[in-house]
């Protein structure tokens, strides 16, 4: 029998909001405010196709810093909100899957009050949990929080995010694993990583839950 996913839980930066560019503009600031050695533009670009650890090794970043870094970027995200954007078609692909009755989560390590306003009130409204501020590598305890309070099983829930921490978390909690490959890391990185799906427009997310729905939808009526 087909499952089709009653939750979605979304990765924000990258997956929904095109913070990006943002990113690139305040990436030399935030090196230098911790200590670390500056980058070029080909050289930053260059992170996109490398694995966690390996940007981390790249950055010269030690572990222990990871935690007062998340919290820097955080804060200045939040005071440069104007910069950043939801992604075309973002908008329609939220309020197709509330029709659908899939619950919609957000896990991001960005601040709720931030998340809530890039998304807007309407979108904002079709979110059922907000689950932010999470540690950069600790999103699979989390999802394992989000799905119990959503009633969800890691079977009925997909986990879509822009980078290999997200896919590999999502492994982590049980859960399929989804890549848009509009985000932070290259399509190359993220298909080596081989998720269970792989979204190269937003539409597809829309099509693959409705597709899951009907799948449902239809095994139940023939064990019926």
């Amino acid at each position: 029998m087909s499952l089709r996913y009653d939750l979605i839980v979304f990765d924000f930066d990258g997956t929904l909001a095109d913070s990006l560019p943002w990113f690139r503009t305040a990436l030399a600031d935030v090196l230098d405010f911790h200590g670390l050695p500056p980058v070029c533009e080909d050289k930053a670009e260059s992170l996109r196709g490398l694995s966690p650890k390996a940007i981390m090794d790249e950055l010269k970043i030690p572990a222990w810093k990871i935690p007062f870094i998340a919290t820097d970027v955080r804060k200045r995200a939040a005071a440069n909100l104007d910069q950043i954007s939801l992604f075309d078609g973002i908008d329609e692909m939220l309020n197709a899957l509330a029709k659908a009755d899939i619950k919609i989560a957000m896990v991001s390590s960005n601040g709720e009050a931030a998340v809530r306003e890039v998304l807007g009130p309407d979108n904002a409204a079709l979110v059922s949990q907000f689950a932010c501020g999470a540690a950069l590598f600790g999103k699979a305890q989390v999802f394992r929080k989000v799905m119990k309070k959503a009633k969800s099983s890691p079977e009925r829930t997909l986990c879509v995010g822009d980078e290999v921490r997200d896919i590999d978390a999502a492994r982590e909690a049980g859960c399929a694993c989804a890549a848009v490959t509009w985000g932070f890391a290259t399509p190359d990185i993220l298909q080596a990583s081989q998720p269970d799906y792989i979204f190269d427009a937003i539409s597809e997310i829309t099509e693959c839950a409705r597709k899951k729905a009907s799948q449902s939808t239809l095994s139940e009526s023939t064990s019926a």
